[in-house]
């Protein structure tokens, strides 16, 4: 009969960032269900705002669900030391190590923009979506991994300072109000890039903004990696998330720049910023440190493993032809019980069948990697 295998932990690998990024990838397969939408419509005021915390806020505030793309990003950076001190112990020349990194941005871009042909049938070009992003802030992120500390942080602090001056200082009438929907630089360079009139909240320009978020990731690796104690390092990276979270709320707090996920005004870079380290650190603590949650992170490193597979998967429809296939099964026998009962069982299913799929994958050592 089979099982289901747990593997042993790796030895001198951080289990933490692995559980990390399959935690995220895991809550983005579920949205592709549909379970947050129909939690939103339960009558049930739990069920509501855990439902209404898994969406966007629609401007100026922060919802849950606007930390999981940095977390993404911010885990990506942290996997950075670890993946080219890998390659580097493979024999791997510097040069080669490079090459691999511009290839990898190059597969994630094109990855990225292929969704947006697909989805509407003509060439666009925007960084709205994960991958698109993440090819841009991986490529500097890691161009920069070997300067100093202060460098990397002097280095994000200036591209927020740049981009919230940009917003404020654009001259040109009907964009030149750096909050307000449509009305901004974002919406601008939205039309300038897309040759028409573009209705949207969220900006393209956030890719410059976001990348601090994966070069903060990479200042975590190395610390991570680094020969300092474990509580050394739980310490610095609690004040790190701590700070962060100060000056992204204070900045909103004091009418400075307003948390706005989609403009990626610099506040929200912080504040999100400051949750996505302190999610690695209580990571840290339960996975490696207290090495009580095994069972739980292997679970999730499962996902994190085939990460870009899964992505593309349901940005494709996966998770719909999944869902097409459940519910005849889910409405013969919960019928009963009511529509909603159904749906949410067709959503449960569905991302049960994405996370088998990504187990089956995981068994056979089937890894899709750019």
């Amino acid at each position: 009969m089979s099982t289901l295998a747990i593997p042993p932990p790796t030895p001198g690998r951080i289990s933490s960032v692995d559980f990390f990024r399959g935690f995220t990838m895991f809550l983005l397969a579920g949205e592709a269900t549909g379970l947050y939408e129909h939690l939103r419509s339960i009558d049930n005021g739990v069920a509501q705002f855990i439902g209404w915390q898994l969406e966007h806020h629609e401007w100026h505030g922060l919802h849950f669900w606007d930390l999981i793309q940095p977390f993404f990003m911010f885990i990506v950076g942290v996997a950075i030391p670890f993946a080219v001190a890998n390659r580097i112990g493979k024999g791997e020349t510097p040069g080669a190590i490079t090459r691999h990194a511009w290839r990898r941005a190059f597969l994630l871009l094109f990855f990225g923009w292929a969704l947006y042909f697909i989805d509407a049938g003509t060439l666009v070009f925007r960084f709205q979506n994960v991958l698109a992003q993440l090819a841009f802030t991986y490529i500097v992120a890691f161009l920069i991994r070997d300067k100093s500390i202060r460098f990397q942080i002097l280095f994000s602090f200036a591209l927020l300072l740049l981009i919230d001056l940009a917003y404020r200082l654009f001259p040109l009438e009907g964009y030149n109000h750096p909050w307000v929907q449509y009305e901004n630089l974002g919406a601008w360079f939205n039309n300038l890039i897309e040759g028409e009139k573009v209705r949207s909240l969220w900006a393209t320009l956030n890719f410059v903004s976001t990348t601090a978020h994966t070069v903060w990731g990479v200042l975590c690796g190395k610390l991570l990696r680094s020969e300092r104690s474990s509580q050394q390092k739980i310490r610095i990276l609690l004040a790190a998330g701590v700070a962060a979270l100060a000056i992204g709320y204070g900045l909103d707090l004091a009418n400075i720049t307003p948390i706005i996920k989609k403009v990626a005004t610099s506040s929200f870079v912080f504040a999100s910023g400051g949750w996505a380290i302190l999610g690695l650190c209580f990571c840290y603590w339960l996975v490696d440190v207290r090495q009580s949650f095994r069972s739980g992170s292997w679970f999730f490193t499962v996902v994190g493993s085939n990460s870009i597979f899964i992505y593309l998967w349901f940005s494709l429809g996966g998770a719909d032809f999944i869902s097409r296939m459940v519910r005849p099964f889910s409405a013969l026998f919960f019928s009963r019980a009511g529509e909603m009962p159904v749906s949410i069982i067709t959503s449960l299913g569905a991302w049960a069948a994405m996370w088998g799929m990504c187990y089956w994958l995981y068994r056979r050592r089937l890894f899709f990697k750019v």
